[in-house]
């Protein structure tokens, strides 16, 4: 005899013609809807991870991982001896001082926004600015030059181009007996325009060198130190560490203290969307129960004619049980197959899309994010597979038990 006999049954019962040809239909039914719901889910969550990873390189392409700050408003003490404590850090790829203080700018028209001081030379490590400039370079500002760098929508806000003056105000007062307490002023020459494709940078975001920001807020040194890690995740593990060497006078913040709220909603919209989609995988599944009870119902008499020869509940029940995981991991194997294409190919097949019908999916008139992203994770279409097949297993249950409680006199009756 074969062994084990349960799974040569099952076998036998996929490949044999049925005399009712309905069964063969809703099992190939089965297998599709089962491999349509994989595919779904996959490529919704492989969009997602899309999403979610070029939101993070932009943001995180304008600020740092990890940054080390004194007192408020003040600037680092001894922070040479900072950046060298910094550096010796393993997981620390690149640091760069800068100074960062609110201020208030006019020209043709006025608006707020943050002005940072930084080293031309020094901030390729630490940020991606300089890849996204659109107009000008980051080298133009030079020391004493009171050049500024602005964000693309900042200077369509104020209605400057390059060569154009900017006044800049800071919240850095200084007593006069004629005038009384005034803010610092002064006049920039809009050197270079970036764009990063994100409304908080692009709006909001101004960039001069560090030198011109210390004189015009009156500080002695860098108000911070931006430092870019090897692994953006160990952010905070690396971040206790600095603190205890560093000491109780500086202050070490991540990107998931500034962006925290922001990542955790997409973090949460994803969870949420992989418990929706899995509701259609659940659905699918109902198939392969209806498909298994209409195959129990077939073989009354051949399971009742098993049990006079010594077949055992337990026996019958796992014939039937390989006859509905077999069918769901067929699915499941077309899902993945058809899933991980798709969501490989979707920028293509979305781009040919808009070209055949001339519909604009992501407008960048719009969406900062133009391109439709997708990032396939192993770890997604590992959890969509395991689910989809435990559906599958308990969706077995049911008909298997109906099986294997078969009485073989009642089966035989009208045979």
């Amino acid at each position: 005899m074969f062994r084990p006999l349960e799974l040569f049954i099952g076998l036998r019962y996929t490949r044999a013609k049925r005399r009712n040809q309905f069964i063969s239909f809703i099992s190939t039914v089965s297998i599709v809807c089962i491999a349509i719901s994989v595919t779904a889910l996959i490529t919704v969550m492989s969009v997602m991870n899309g999403f979610d990873d070029e939101l993070r390189s932009r943001i995180l392409g304008a600020i740092s991982h990890a940054t080390v700050s004194g007192m408020p408003g003040q600037a680092v003490q001894e922070w040479p001896r900072a950046v060298k404590i910094a550096e010796t850090n393993k997981h620390v790829k690149g640091a760069a001082p800068y100074v960062e203080s609110e201020a208030f700018l006019q020209a043709r028209r006025s608006t707020g926004g943050l002005l940072r001081g930084i080293e031309p030379a020094e901030e390729p490590r630490v940020s991606d600015i300089g890849q996204h400039m659109v107009d000008g370079k980051l080298d133009a500002l030079t020391p004493g030059s009171w050049n500024i760098v602005l964000g693309r929508e900042l200077a369509l806000q104020l209605g400057v181009a390059v060569g154009d003056k900017v006044i800049v105000a800071v919240p850095s007062f200084q007593s006069s007996p004629i005038t009384g307490s005034v803010p610092a002023l002064r006049t920039f020459t809009v050197s270079g325009v970036f764009e990063m494709g994100m409304q908080e940078f692009d709006s909001g975001l101004a960039l001069v060198n560090m030198t011109d920001a210390e004189r015009l807020n009156r500080l002695g040194g860098p108000t911070g130190i931006r430092l870019r890690l090897d692994d953006m995740f160990n952010a905070r593990e690396v971040a206790h560490e600095l603190a205890d060497q560093l000491g109780q006078v500086y202050r070490v913040d991540t990107w998931m203290d500034s962006h925290a709220n922001f990542f955790s909603a997409i973090s949460m919209e994803k969870k949420v969307m992989f418990i929706i989609l899995s509701l259609i995988i659940l659905v699918a599944v109902i198939n392969l129960i209806s498909m298994l009870m209409m195959l129990v119902t077939d073989k009354q008499a051949d399971i009742a004619i098993l049990r006079t020869l010594g077949s055992t509940p337990r026996s019958i029940m796992g014939m039937f049980m390989v006859q509905g995981v077999l069918v769901g991991f067929v699915g499941i194997g077309f899902g993945v197959g058809l899933g991980a294409l798709l969501s490989w190919k979707l920028p293509v097949i979305v781009k040919w899309i808009e070209h055949v019908t001339g519909v604009t999916f992501l407008s960048p008139d719009v969406y900062y994010i133009s391109e439709l992203p997708s990032k396939l994770l192993a770890s997604d279409v590992g959890w969509v597979a395991l689910i989809t097949f435990l559906f599958s297993l308990l969706a077995t249950l049911y008909p298997a038990w109906r099986a294997s409680r078969t009485q073989p006199a009642q089966a035989l009756r009208y045979e």
